[in-house]
């Protein structure tokens, strides 16, 4: 793990990042985990520790400075992406993580057990059938569908001056919006050599 910690603190200096040491330690023990649960639940197409460090720790810390307010909810995350090394790097801010599969969420459980993360609460539900108690001040996702159709999925959760941020590859195939505020904004990861961007969507009255 010596190389992947040393991947990691090069990453977080080049993305203005202080992290703790023990937030460093929990980081690189979610990506063992990760490695570890991969091989039963085909969690991420992504097998290799040193590669999870770029494409699934970097690039879930790079949009950290975009989020906004005290409640944030992961849409779609997976296994935990971006909202564990999110809830990891601001554990004052409240984390819901919802996905639909049942093995990830299993999984995510589990590291929020084993990492003691106690700001993170999980939901296997479709988003469609999701009622939360109070809405979130930002709505995040690896985006799973187009615009559109993500923000016909989550407009409901928002808080008044709530923001949407879905995580692209390429800024391609974005389209105006009616009734919303679309910003386009370059992400640059560490060791990632691909294309990335960030929209941010915040509805207009």
């Amino acid at each position: 793990m010596e190389s992947c910690k040393n991947s990691l603190l090069t990453g977080l200096v080049a993305l203005n990042i202080d992290l703790e040491e023990h937030k460093v330690a929990k980081l690189l023990a979610f990506v063992q985990l990760l490695e570890k649960w991969n091989k039963a639940y085909n969690l991420t197409a992504i097998r290799n520790k040193e590669a999870m460090i770029g494409l699934h720790i970097l690039d879930s810390l790079a949009v950290a400075p975009y989020v906004q307010g005290p409640r944030i909810i992961d849409i779609g995350t997976g296994a935990g992406l971006p909202g564990i090394p999110l809830a990891i790097f601001y554990p004052d801010i409240e984390f819901t993580l919802l996905d639909s599969n049942a093995k990830k969420t299993r999984f995510v459980q589990q590291v929020i057990l084993e990492l003691g993360l106690k700001n993170i609460t999980v939901c296997h539900t479709r988003v469609e059938q999701y009622q939360p108690e109070l809405n979130f001040d930002t709505v995040i996702t690896r985006a799973f569908a187009s615009l559109p159709d993500i923000l016909a999925l989550t407009t409901r959760l928002l808080s008044e001056q709530g923001i949407l941020l879905a995580m692209k590859g390429q800024a391609t195939d974005i389209p105006e919006l009616e009734n919303a505020q679309t910003t386009i904004i370059p992400i640059h990861v560490p060791d990632v050599d691909a294309e990335r961007c960030l929209v941010k969507i915040q509805l207009t009255k």
